[in-house]
């Protein structure tokens, strides 16, 4: 612990009458002083991207601004954040795509460069925008982005945000692609459509394609950065998930970037946009966002475990589709918040894209008369970007209702919060078998074929869902370990009791995979094996059928070393001090019907007990970050009952921040609870608030507060006290009603914000 957080602990023990909370700006805090909302910009805990001038409507008083573009009108804008905002200015801009025509029509190197556009099969175009194509990244490409940047570097950024890095996994058929096949294959072009073979190849092109323009250009700009400045500088990728590129058809670097020193972290870019994205479960096609944001952010929690690199998990309370309406918009951003809350591998958050759209955009943008944000959802969401600041909380569990309801001491509750060591592997090759031909060779002909999915099943990727679903639906929260990683990382499946395997959506890149696999069982770990051996991806030109020793798919050399048959049927096996389950089915098969999913689970229960465990399947989930629950209650789960808390709590996403006493968490609905039982913060306290509170000043007659916020706001705080004040003054003028509760001594005020403020609580 640092002197400075000590001799800040001492004065809070002895009671000086002057105290300034802002001492407390560490980055591990203790309990006791839950929940800090006084942090230091340093932390760099929050973000937000925009782009072009300031504006105080949306400047969201996060630790970090980036700025978006990379030409030169960006300084400007650079300039006005650096000086109004008092926050820390970045640099965000596209790496696949940009307003970067000046390179493609040849004016910065005298060399037309439109044929680095990705081209679909037809010969056309795919555009991002008007005169914006998606790029396959030549080196030429990379060389005029660098010197983009440079510009910026030189205007003092120290930290820039590459945003997805996509190749279409329809694409390849533009000229550029065509030459680097030459190069990187060193062969003559194959059509990516024409076969299984070519169109996995040409995923993987794409993905090293990438993968060397990252570490060219954050290579060049760091060493740039350094040798003039001797400045060091920090390259984040802004990508989607892993899953969410697979579902709508890209390519992107993903995992293989861990292997660039040069990259020191990512944003999680997971929204309401890419967790809506429908899919089959029981049969039935819907929008499953909470659950398929609890799979995208653990997709990102999964990328960087154990590596030190930092990510960002993005929440947006619009999205980039104009025609809905506010109360769509709060239901989906509620769903993906939470989800990410839940995942708490990470601290860090970017609290909106494009702030501009939430605060002055009207929606639904097709109605006649659409309507900017409703004042008690900027309320709320400007409570939430700044509660995001305190979720470094190293209180952290899943927990059963009961922990929290009715028991005296929560120890004696025998059930766990929920069973943990589930893993289902996924790897960057599930993005390598997302076009032409696929549909058309691994398609079922009958709806009903167990061994083959559907085209609409391909479509969805219900393959991986047909083995995760079932279970987050139970309350299972079920991981997406990185297959890619376990070669990469010593012990990193160390945590996981059961896994669960499938090479009928993507391949492993290694046969040492497999050896780490059959290591893991063999020291006493369940591999649930859900393969059909049908997948026509098996004959693409890969390790596995290229030795002496060839094989007709890859799970056919795990098998064999884990003492099977490449035909082994289904049943359980012993293996070391572990078991193996080898299922023959296709895993969309398990997303069908409530009968297969049962299946499923059943499957999946078996191997739990193989290792001394019990499967708990419930309606909801719950978890503890500190002094705060997270909550979601699910459809079409195994009951339709609600979820119900008794204590004391605030809800978050109530404007009105009132207290309640019992909380009930409908199906389908979500909730994160300030646990005021769990609140040790010394009086006075901020306990929530739509401020960026900046200095809590205390003497013998008043408390100031130091806050500033986003403007045209109602802005809401809730502080503890430890007796009713008299009076609360903004800016020296009492405010006409505050309101005390004297259950929990906390004083609620709200008042409409110009930027900042000075509060003044008169005892």
């Amino acid at each position: 612990m640092s002197k400075k957080t000590l001799i800040s602990l001492a004065f809070a023990i002895v009671g000086l009458a002057v105290l300034s909370h802002s001492t407390f700006c560490q980055e591990n805090q203790s309990t006791t002083i839950a929940p800090n909302l006084i942090t230091d910009r340093s932390l760099e805990r929050t973000s937000f991207q925009q782009v072009g001038n300031y504006d105080p409507r949306y400047d969201l008083k996060t630790d970090v601004v980036m700025v978006y573009g990379a030409g030169d009108d960006v300084i400007d804008a650079i300039a006005g954040w650096r000086e109004k905002s008092g926050s820390k200015v970045a640099i965000m801009t596209g790496i696949a795509w940009g307003g970067y025509e000046e390179y493609l029509d040849g004016k910065f190197d005298g060399v037309d460069h439109w044929d680095d556009a990705q081209v679909r099969a037809d010969d056309s175009q795919m555009l991002h925008g008007p005169r914006v194509p998606y790029l396959s990244p030549s080196v030429a490409f990379t060389n005029y982005l660098e010197f983009r940047l440079r510009k910026l570097v030189d205007a003092g950024i120290d930290e820039i945000y590459l945003e997805e890095p996509e190749f279409w996994a329809f694409t390849g058929f533009g000229e550029s692609f065509k030459r680097e096949w030459k190069i990187y294959y060193d062969e003559d072009w194959i059509r990516p459509d024409s076969t299984c073979d070519a169109q996995y190849r040409a995923s993987k092109l794409k993905q090293a394609l990438y993968r060397r323009a990252l570490d060219r250009v954050a290579t060049g700009l760091k060493e740039y950065s350094l040798k003039r400045y001797n400045r060091s500088l920090k390259i984040y990728v802004a990508t989607h998930s892993l899953l969410s590129y697979a579902q709508i058809q890209m390519v992107s670097p993903e995992a293989s970037l861990l292997d660039l020193p040069a990259i020191d972290g990512f944003i999680a870019q997971i929204w309401t946009g890419t967790s809506r994205f429908g899919n089959f479960y029981n049969g039935v096609f819907a929008e499953r966002t909470f659950e398929m944001g609890m799979l995208e952010y653990g997709c990102m929690q999964e990328l960087t475990r154990g590596t030190g690199k930092r990510v960002y998990y993005l929440n947006d309370p619009v999205e980039d589709d104009p025609k809905h309406d506010w109360n769509d918009y709060r239901t989906n951003y509620l769903c993906t918040l939470v989800a990410s809350l839940m995942r708490s591998g990470s601290h860090y958050y970017e609290v909106a894209p494009w702030p501009w759209r939430i605060f002055l955009g009207a929606y639904p943008a097709n109605d006649p008369n659409p309507t900017t944000i409703p004042n008690d959802y900027a309320t709320t969401l400007t409570l939430v970007f700044n509660q995001l600041r305190d979720m470094d909380q190293p209180d952290v569990e899943w927990l059963d209702a009961a922990q929290i309801n009715g028991a005296s001491d929560p120890r004696s509750v025998q059930t766990p919060g929920a069973t943990e060591g589930i893993g289902v592997l996924l790897a960057d090759s599930a993005m390598y078998q997302r076009a032409n031909p696929t549909s058309r060779d691994s398609a079922a002909q009958e709806p009903s074929d167990p061994l083959r999915p559907t085209a609409n099943e391909i479509n969805s990727l219900n393959d991986y869902l047909g083995l995760t679903l079932p279970l987050i639906k139970r309350g299972v929260p079920v991981d997406s370990p990185i297959l890619d990683n376990i070669i990469r990382f010593p012990g990193y499946l160390d945590q996981y009791k059961v896994l669960v395997l499938s090479y009928d959506f993507q391949k492993p890149y290694s046969s040492g995979q497999h050896a780490v696999l059959a290591d893991w069982v063999a020291r006493g770990g369940a591999l649930v094996f859900v393969d059909s051996r049908l997948d026509p991806y098996n004959q693409a030109k890969d390790w596995w059928n290229s030795s002496a020793h060839a094989f007709d798919t890859p799970g056919d050399h795990l098998l064999q070393l884990l003492g099977l048959k490449p035909d082994q049927p289904s049943g359980k096996y012993q293996y070391g001090k572990g078991v193996v389950f080898v299922e023959r089915k296709r895993p969309s098969y398990f997303s069908r019907s409530e009968q297969a999913a049962d299946e499923y689970r059943k499957l999946i229960a078996n191997a739990l007990e193989s290792v001394g465990l019990k499967m708990i399947e419930r309606n909801y989930f719950l978890k503890r970050r500190g002094p705060y629950l997270l909550a979601a209650t699910m459809t079409e789960s195994n009951s339709d009952e609600p979820l119900k808390l008794k204590g004391q709590f605030v809800n978050l996403f109530d404007p009105e921040l009132k207290l309640q006493t019992n909380v009930e968490i409908k199906t389908n609905e979500r909730a994160w609870l300030l646990d005021l039982n769990r609140v040790t913060a010394p009086a006075p306290a901020a306990l929530a608030s739509s401020c960026r509170i900046e200095e809590i000043i205390e003497t013998a007659t008043e408390i100031t507060i130091k806050a500033v916020s986003t403007s045209e706001i109602d802005a809401a705080t809730l502080m503890k006290l430890r007796a009713q004040p008299k009076c609360v003054k903004i800016d020296g003028k009492p405010l006409e009603s505050f309101r005390w509760d004297a259950a929990s001594d906390t004083l609620f005020f709200k008042f409409r914000s110009s930027g900042a403020a000075t509060i003044t609580i008169e005892k």
